[in-house]
């Protein structure tokens, strides 16, 4: 390998003899890679710098202290750290929950709380003064045969005054003197309501091959069995008087809520009453956590109730008799309200009168 000796006091001489030319000396060689014996080693050019923007920050536990040098001896510039991405995407979650309405929970929606409506829905109204059912009432308001202080009505939903005057246009009185009130005689084996399994409902006996009153009443007609229904139960091993209309009216008021009839029973027992059972009878049970209303229990002979009461609860009387150490045996329902079973023959049926009431 050629050679050449430096001679700091003298300048570097521009060419050589021989093939070897001068390249511009590197300083940063010149300064930092001198041997002992003087001798200079050939390098090959740097390879070009990669662009800036390509260069890979070095990792953060290899930087340099402030103000310190790097391995290599050049002292490093101090940058200010930047956010880790854990905390970039805390600072964002956290300015997103500040500008974001936490919603309502689930199934709920929130509702400006605004005024109070006032009045009362016509259709409530009507069914509390007796006029028809609530969905009757809402049958005729649709069909525009309601009046409310001599204005007629068609809108659902509308509210009035309590002491409101209401009227019936006549269609909507004809269509209800066209709905039929029964009267059944129930047998032993029928449901009075919703058939179940095995048996078959009370409204099956009602046709015409049953009516007790075809000589002296109207003849039935198959359409009066639509929305035809019970107004009140009949357990299925009781028998007895059974009423099923298409009068909203009476239905409400056989079973309304604050409804006031009065019903009475005749049942045969058997087993040996408490000593004070009778009163307990009479008043002084509850059933399933509920206080019964006041009734009136007596003998009839030695092994005959007659009850007399104004609710109606699911087997009502065959529960209360066991809580008093009696078995009932049979069950028949005599009277609802003013309207006596008589001499209807077991397993028929006849219209209510217009002459009677409940």
């Amino acid at each position: 390998m050629n050679t050449f000796r430096r001679k700091p006091p003298e300048p570097a001489p521009s060419h050589i003899s021989g093939t070897l030319k001068l390249r511009p000396r590197n300083t940063a060689a010149a300064d930092g890679d001198e041997h002992g014996d003087g001798a200079v080693e050939k390098r090959k050019p740097a390879p070009p710098a990669r662009p800036a923007a390509a260069a890979k920050p070095a990792p953060a536990d290899r930087r340099s202290p402030a103000g310190g040098k790097r391995p290599g001896g050049k002292a490093t510039e101090r940058r200010p750290a930047s956010r880790s991405e854990p905390d970039v995407r805390k600072q964002r979650g956290a300015d997103t929950t500040a500008r974001t309405e936490v919603p309502p929970p689930s199934g709920q929606v929130a509702v400006e709380a605004g005024p109070k409506p006032e009045g009362v829905r016509l259709s409530k109204v009507m069914a509390e003064r007796g006029i028809c059912s609530r969905r009757e009432a809402d049958e005729f308001i649709e069909r525009g045969w309601v009046f409310v202080d001599g204005k007629r009505v068609s809108e659902l939903g509308i509210r009035i005054q309590p002491d409101a005057r209401i009227d019936l246009a006549p269609e909507a009185a004809r269509t209800q003197r066209q709905r039929v009130t029964i009267l059944l005689h129930k047998p032993v084996g029928y449901v009075s309501g919703q058939p179940e399994p095995g048996y078959v409902p009370a409204v099956s006996l009602i046709g015409a091959d049953n009516q007790f009153d075809r000589d002296t009443a109207q003849r039935f007609h198959p359409s009066q069995l639509k929305n035809l229904a019970p107004a009140g139960r009949l357990d299925i091993d009781s028998t007895g008087l059974l009423v099923l209309t298409q009068d909203g009216r009476v239905a409400r008021q056989l079973i309304g809520d604050d409804s006031k009839v009065e019903k009475e029973y005749l049942v045969r027992v058997e087993g040996s009453l408490q000593a004070d059972g009778l009163a307990l009878l009479s008043h002084g049970l509850e059933l399933d956590g509920v206080q019964l209303r006041p009734a009136r229990v007596e003998w009839m002979n030695d092994d005959q109730l007659r009850f007399r009461l104004r609710e109606g609860r699911k087997r009502q009387i065959r529960r209360m008799c066991e809580m008093v150490g009696l078995k009932v045996v049979g069950l028949k329902r005599v009277r609802i309200g003013e309207v006596k079973l008589g001499e209807l023959p077991l397993g028929q049926w006849r219209y209510l009168r217009e002459d009677e009431s409940f």
